[in-house]
């Protein structure tokens, strides 16, 4: 009997395990439902921005559009590791084997120029977004075999099998007022605020300057119960900055009302101004529930010298992380070690279970014994600036690989070409960190040349994989899915735009991503994470940095924020307006 059978309608969705919050439930936890509505809030944006669709490859997007602007039909709960409540569909349904999900529209959700929102506008969002979207939403949308209208407020996406993730992730795709854009080119950049069925709309705009969002006072959405205690400010305006030093300088006057310090010399000593001596503005580290992610140096695989892996490992072995946590950074990081470190998901220092050992038993021999044992440990320098016994150990995989030191240069055996790449960075922090790493390599013959450059410059370069090697960082959840496939996945990462900048091409990796979404039960899924980790780790595609223990952020008293915080840290959505 098919297990269609089983599928009901229901108010949310986990991914694994059951809801957190049941039919009926008032707000997230998380949030103060007796937040005061209305003031303002002021935020900055390291980037420079030339379009208003974050939808498409074209362009530099400005922030706030998929918060503010574009919503889904369903809203995540930030306090589980992957679950989701109705917003635009009022009850969603799917059958245990997850072939297919149908969701319910709500009669009264609609857009900002009062035109109701529909069936024909999530499926009108499908093919759209399945051609001229962005690479996720096409490798996504690739998965759906049928989508169709089966009553008048209810759409049903029927799937490949084998992606349990996918009913989810159809929940959070954006939906598009179809209105709209059949009359307005959707692949064109353009500084001309679109309609969507947001909380809040675009009152002004000054391209690469300044973004003004005020709130829809009828928005449609202000009464569920996921969004109650959350879109409180009347206005929610960012400013743009190219230099950090300059949103430093903005903050302490006043000009911004929050921010995230990235910076730990800043944190360890720039923190000390007169408005926080006051209390006036206060500084914190939120605690977070999440796995850190990964903060590396990416080798771009795609180019010839990053392609043998035992170069890869030498490069990796001369980055002396102890010496640059306390030189640089005030002793205030952890080495990243995995690819979802801080969490249960890292398969670092644990052996693998039975579990494991039978998901990777076709590629057995992608995977490193001490890897699959819990036995590897990345390099621990000597803290000293010069770890001779890193240089060593380099040199002898260098050597493997064809090269040879003459005098002070590394010298490819069969080409006669000196080993030299260049690094880019997206501003000054980077360089300071690419400097340090550069004089490790040069012991090794290595010539290293650094580039910073704009920021239109460098995103563009990213998404056409135009660099030897950058500084990239790969956020992780609880519950990691079909993003990996935006990541690791070998046919992607020969499309330009997505996140595969070290350019991986694995069969094992791509085995490793189907089988993780396919997992019913959560004891297998954290084994199946375990094997992607282990493969990650084993291609040496990064050189890993660091991570803090929790969120740095800083903020004038006039906002407030609820006593509890997310799993993910701060919702600066649940804040609000404060002053007298």
């Amino acid at each position: 009997m098919s297990s269609s059978v089983f599928a009901a309608p229901s108010h949310g969705i986990a991914m694994h395990g059951q809801l957190k919050y049941s039919q009926g439930f008032k707000q997230f936890d998380y949030v103060n439902p007796s937040a005061p509505k209305g003031g303002k809030i002021t935020l900055s944006y390291l980037r420079t921005f030339d379009s208003l669709n974050p939808l498409i490859v074209k362009g530099n997007p400005a922030p706030g559009l998929r918060t503010n602007l574009y919503e889904s039909l369903m809203a995540r709960s930030y306090d589980e590791a992957f679950s989701l409540y109705g917003l635009i569909a009022e009850t969603i349904e799917t059958p245990e084997d997850r072939s297919w999900v149908s969701f319910k529209i709500r009669k009264e959700a609609q857009f900002s120029d009062g035109t109701p929102l529909t069936v024909d506008d999530v499926i009108f969002s499908f093919h759209l977004l399945k051609t001229k979207g962005r690479p996720n939403h096409r490798s996504y949308y690739s998965k759906v075999v049928k989508v169709e209208k089966t009553e008048p407020r209810t759409v049903k996406f029927i799937f490949e099998k084998g992606d349990r993730e996918m009913p989810l992730i159809m929940g959070l795709m954006p939906v598009l007022p179809k209105h709209y854009y059949e009359k307005v080119d959707f692949e064109k950049t353009s500084l001309q605020p679109p309609i969507g069925s947001g909380p809040y709309r675009i009152t002004q705009v000054k391209g690469g300057k300044s973004l003004v969002y005020e709130k829809n006072e009828n928005y449609w959405g202000r009464h569920l119960a996921v969004n109650q205690g959350r879109f409180n400010f009347k206005t929610v305006r960012y400013e743009i900055f190219r230099d950090v030093n300059n949103e430093f300088i903005a903050f302490k006057k006043g000009i911004i009302d929050f921010r995230y310090e990235s910076d730990p010399s800043r944190w360890a000593q720039g923190y000390s101004f007169p408005a926080v001596k006051s209390g006036a503005v206060q500084a914190k580290t939120v605690a977070m529930k999440i796995p850190s992610g990964m903060k590396a140096l990416v080798f771009n695989t795609r180019k010839e010298q990053f392609k043998d892996i035992r170069v890869r490992k030498a490069l990796g072995l001369m980055f002396d992380f102890n010496w640059l946590n306390k030189t640089l950074y005030h002793g205030l990081y952890r080495r990243t070690v995995s690819y979802f470190d801080r969490s249960e998901l890292s398969s670092y220092g644990k052996a693998a279970t039975p579990y494991e050992r039978s998901l990777m038993a076709k590629f057995a021999n992608d995977i490193p014994k001490d890897i699959v044992e819990g036995q590897f440990k990345f390099h621990a320098s000597t803290g000293s600036g010069r770890d001779r016994g890193a240089r060593r150990s380099a040199l002898k995989l260098l050597k493997k690989a064809g090269y040879k030191l003459e005098g002070k240069r590394l010298i490819n055996e069969k080409t006669g070409k000196v080993f030299a790449f260049e690094m880019i960075a997206a501003n000054k922090d980077q360089v300071k960190l690419f400097q340090s790493y550069g004089r490790s390599l040069k012991r090794l013959g290595i010539a290293v040349s650094i580039r910073m450059i704009d920021s239109a410059q460098y995103q563009q370069r990213r998404k056409d994989y135009n660099f030897d090697m950058l500084q990239m960082t790969w956020y992780a959840s609880l519950s990691p899915g079909n993003e990996q496939d935006f990541r690791w996945n070998s046919a992607v990462g020969k499309q330009m735009g997505s996140y595969n900048f070290a350019g991986v091409e694995s069969k094992a990796v791509d085995e490793a991503i189907v089988n993780l979404v396919s997992e019913t039960k959560r004891e297998h899924f954290v084994s199946a994470v375990h094997v992607l980790d282990r493969l990650l780790i084993s291609g040496h595609y990064v050189v890993p940095l660091f991570h803090e223990e929790g969120q740095w952020v800083a903020y004038w008293n006039r906002i407030k924020h609820p006593k509890q915080h997310s799993f993910w840290g701060v919702q600066i959505d649940s804040w609000w307006f404060a002053q007298k």
